[in-house]
C-alpha cells in the first residue's frame, strides 16, 4: 500500500476526481484519466439496461470521444481491491502497457499502484 503523499500532486488530483465523480453521482466506482497533454476526464459507472460500462471504461471512451491520442494515468476509486481486467485493457489500448492505474478505496486511500500491461 501506497500512501496518498507520496503521490505526485497530478496523480492526487485524478484520484480527488475520481472520488468525487463517485460521491456526486452516487455509483459504484468513480475513475478519471489524464490524457497527453494534461486534460483529465471524469466518468462513473454506467448501468443501463442496454449498456454497461465500469467508470474507467466510461472514462477512456470519454477521452477517445474527445480527440486523447494517449494517457498518462488513470484513477479509479471503488470498494475493490484492484482494477480488473477489462480496465486495464481499456487503459492500455488507449495509454498503452506502462500507464499507472492507481486504484483507491472510497476514502480516497490509495490501495495499489499497478501499470496496465
Amino acid at each position: 500500500m501506497t500512501e496518498n503523499s507520496a503521490l505526485d500532486p497530478e496523480d492526487r488530483k485524478i484520484v480527488t476526481l475520481a472520488r468525487s465523480a463517485r460521491a456526486r453521482n452516487g455509483v459504484p466506482e468513480g475513475a478519471a484519466v489524464r490524457d497527453e497533454t494534461g486534460r483529465t476526464y471524469v466518468a462513473g459507472t454506467v448501468d443501463l439496461p442496454s449498456l454497461r460500462l465500469s467508470a474507467l471504461q466510461t472514462a477512456v471512451a470519454m477521452a477517445v470521444a474527445s480527440g486523447a491520442k494517449s494517457l498518462e494515468a488513470a484513477a479509479v476509486v471503488s470498494e475493490a481491491e484492484a482494477a480488473s481486467v477489462e480496465d486495464l485493457a481499456a487503459v492500455r489500448d488507449l495509454g498503452g502497457a506502462g500507464t499507472p492505474v492507481l486504484v483507491a478505496g472510497p476514502d480516497g486511500a490509495l490501495r495499489v499502484r499497478v501499470v496496465a500491461g
